[in-house]
């Protein structure tokens, strides 16, 4: 026996520890979207646009991020409407534009279960999303911290919202349009 075996128990119990404490405090919730909509009418016809829980809103905002790929004025309308009285600023606008620049269309559809570069991120259908509230989630008073686990990603990325008096939660922010790995078709490596 080594006179280190003794560290290597304690380290495991001490990580263990703390994998189980995060665990206990960690709410995951399952969205599923049969059919990405199209149109602003059509996301305010998903139950999910009723926006009263705020893994509802993370929801449609990765949905939003998608039509935004294909049609950019629909995606900044459903954007518009996810984030309320506080629309997108020029700057916002900007920033998506160059984001999707190059064809990243495929960041958003990372999102979705099934998801991986080796398919080009073609999500499984029904739109699939894991969306969960770690144990710092709602710090804040008022606002949530999500994270949506991405097939292209070793972390999950984060949405923030914010809850209006009346129990609606808007999209305050996203961090969903980062870097992710290439999907196979663009891999000159692959």
């Amino acid at each position: 026996m080594s006179i280190f075996d003794k560290l290597k128990g304690t380290v495991s119990d001490v990580a263990k520890a703390a994998r189980d404490a995060v665990g206990a405090n960690v709410k995951t919730e399952t969205v599923v979207i049969g059919k990405l909509p199209e149109s602003l009418e059509e996301l305010k016809a998903l139950p999910e646009a009723a926006m009263d829980t705020p893994f509802k809103t993370a929801a449609l905002t990765v949905c939003a991020l998608c039509v935004y790929g294909a049609e950019p004025s629909i995606g900044i309308e459903m954007l518009n409407f996810l984030r309320g009285p506080r629309p997108l600023s020029n700057q916002e606008i900007s920033f998506l534009k160059d984001r999707f620049a190059d064809n990243h269309y495929y960041i958003p559809f990372s999102y979705f279960k099934g998801a991986t570069p080796e398919n080009d991120y073609k999500p499984a259908e029904p739109f699939t999303l894991e969306i969960k509230a770690g144990p710092y989630a709602y710090q804040d008073e008022g606002y949530a911290k999500l994270d949506i686990v991405s097939g292209g990603a070793d972390s999950p990325r984060q949405v923030q919202l914010r809850k209006t008096g009346d129990g609606t939660w808007y999209l305050w922010d996203q961090f969903l349009m980062v870097g992710i790995r290439d999907p196979k078709s663009l891999n000159p490596w692959a």
